[in-house]
């Protein structure tokens, strides 16, 4: 994900090479959670809870990167979906604070886009009321109460 403006200066200067080292070193080019390799289309099952087929191990993998120990061929697939969608992997901060990465960089995951938007779905909920709040604060501050 790119880094905003206003928050770049929360990152250490040599951010962009350990962010490359997380994410290609650490996590061999694949997300820390699901598996899933970075640059690729992993071809998704759509109705489900993040199943996709794993090309290198022609096996299908659950939302968590394990292997399904049932394969979805009971399931008619034309039911279902399919979808195939590109997979590109960010650096993560597992305690949502840029300033600290920790030790050896304990703080940091390489997720991909799904991965990285459900580790930061309480964040973002809570930056959504945040701002709603200021807001409205704002607004009864200067114009009155809200109707």
């Amino acid at each position: 994900m790119p880094i905003r403006p206003e928050h770049r200066w929360l990152y250490p200067i040599d951010w962009p090479e350990i962010s490359r080292i997380v994410r290609f070193t650490r996590a061999g080019g694949r997300c820390e959670h699901c598996q899933r390799p970075h640059g690729r289309r992993a071809t998704l099952l759509l109705g489900t809870d993040g199943v996709w087929w794993d090309t290198e191990i022609h096996a299908w993998r659950d939302g968590r990167g394990r292997q399904l120990r049932r394969q979805p061929s009971y399931v008619p697939l034309e039911a279902i979906g399919m979808t195939r969608k590109p997979v590109y992997l960010a650096t993560a901060h597992l305690n949502h604070d840029p300033t600290f990465s920790g030790p050896r960089w304990r703080n940091l995951a390489a997720l991909c886009q799904r991965c990285h938007m459900i580790h930061d779905a309480a964040e973002h909920r809570r930056r959504r009321w945040w701002n709603a709040f200021r807001q409205r604060a704002i607004g009864d501050l200067f114009s009155g109460r809200y109707s």
